[in-house]
């Protein structure tokens, strides 16, 4: 069989490479870390999470949820290892993100099939290739992918939220609690009082930011937008966004908070906490006094600040066959956030599904696509339909197939039952030996 290189060792690339190494397929796996850094990466180790250590839903209520299942039936590297190294977060799948990420390394490493290469490519010869870089692309990289494509590169400015050591914390301030009294109180609340919040909120809109060009700011990806942006669209927006209150009680009114903070674990020995929806370019020392404004952080000391940095993307619809591949060079595959899908779990998937149309086509079958009604199969399709104005997308239900059920929550459980049902039936037709 022919060797399959793959560039990136994130978990789009992860994921490929153990996948393709399962069916006894040589894989080169390229990272450039720690022989390059990127300005977020902080490990040698494959996988890194770097913005948030959550998965997000593992409900099948949420699309996410229905994402991870579809993942689970196809054996995903990414999310075993995540089962595997979970700390509580309530209904989410957060991660010890060290455990994860050395625990995904490791897995690799032991493959025989896999040879790891620690260096950066700048250039694409002959060959099966997959690229997988994500969002950090180097700029030598970028260029070459850019002369392949014919395209420019689209791109956004993503965010990364703060993590607190715990005993910073004055926990007699912070309340345990998940929303909705569910079980475990996993998520420390900072709650706060109208008055506290005005000043939180003067704070925030008023600290001083690092720089970004004019045109850059309408590129802030919605869902990962800085929380003083936020702010600064009314006094009340992240009241009703990343500090809403709602599900909540505080026990010494026994009412909602005006407005809440959450906290939530980094490890499962708890001795870090993730501010939750706090992604910003507030410059280091802004974050230090802005954020001590908030109760039960008075004295927060900072294991990592939040940072600021750009993502890299192609635009799909004009580049990607159904399968990913390259249209002008169908022995160049792309797989993660490269492709304009957006989250952890989403690009691990894009790998996953990279991989399984790789056995395919090596073993001289020809690739499938996925059913449109899975939401695997959804975001394939999403990304690689024209769209004029074509942006990062993350799994949700209204990239589905629409069916004509008034009942929010009807509607969602028959449409992850059928994708469920419909991913196992893929799963056959595909028949790959395990």
């Amino acid at each position: 069989m022919p060797t399959v290189n793959i560039i990136g060792g994130g978990l789009a690339g992860s994921e490929c490479a153990y996948q393709l190494a399962r069916q006894g397929i040589n894989v080169q796996l390229y990272e450039m870390r720690p022989e390059i850094q990127t300005p977020v990466h902080k490990t040698p180790y494959l996988a890194e999470l770097v913005c948030s250590n959550s998965l997000k839903s593992t409900s099948i209520d949420n699309a996410s949820g229905v994402l991870k299942e579809e993942m689970r039936i196809l054996d995903s590297l990414i999310l075993r290892v995540a089962d595997d190294t979970r700390v509580p977060a309530g209904t989410a799948l957060a991660v010890d993100r060290e455990r994860f990420a050395s625990r995904v390394t490791e897995m690799i490493e032991r493959e025989d099939y896999i040879h790891l290469i620690r260096r950066e490519i700048t250039s694409i010869d002959d060959g099966i290739w997959v690229i997988a870089t994500g969002p950090l692309t180097s700029s030598s990289l970028s260029k070459k992918i850019k002369q392949m494509t014919g395209e420019e590169h689209l791109y956004f400015f993503d965010a990364v939220s703060p993590i607190i050591y715990t005993d910073s914390i004055d926990m007699n301030r912070v309340v345990k609690a998940n929303r909705y009294q569910e079980d475990g109180g996993d998520y420390l609340n900072c709650f706060m009082n109208e008055e506290e919040y005005t000043r939180f909120w003067q704070e925030l809109i008023n600290a001083e930011c690092l720089p970004m060009k004019m045109f850059e700011k309408g590129l802030l990806f919605e869902r990962c937008k800085p929380i003083e942006e936020i702010a600064r669209t009314g006094k009340d927006a992240i009241r009703f966004g990343p500090l809403r209150p709602t599900g909540l009680v505080d026990s010494g009114t026994n009412k909602m908070p005006y407005a809440a903070v959450q906290l939530r674990t980094e490890n499962k020995e708890k001795t870090m906490y993730n501010m939750v929806g706090f992604q910003t370019r507030l410059k280091w020392g802004e974050q230090k006094r802005v954020f001590r404004f908030i109760p039960g952080l008075e004295n927060a000391s900072f294991v990592r600040y939040g940072v600021m940095h750009r993502n890299t993307f192609i635009n799909s619809p004009e580049c990607l066959d159904i399968f990913l591949r390259l249209k002008k060079n169908p022995n160049v595959w792309f797989a993660g956030q490269i492709t304009g899908v957006e989250g952890y779990v989403e690009s691990a998937a894009m790998g996953l599904y990279v991989a399984l149309n790789l056995i395919k086509t090596i073993k001289g079958e020809e690739p499938q696509s996925l059913p449109d009604d899975t939401m695997m199969g959804s975001l394939v399709r999403y990304i690689t339909t024209p769209n004029v104005s074509f942006q990062p997308i993350y799994a949700n239900f209204g990239i589905l197939p629409t069916i004509p059920v008034k009942n929010k929550w009807k509607r969602r459980h028959f449409l992850a039952a059928r994708a469920i049902e419909n991913i196992k039936a893929w799963k056959e037709k595909i028949f790959l030996k395990k």
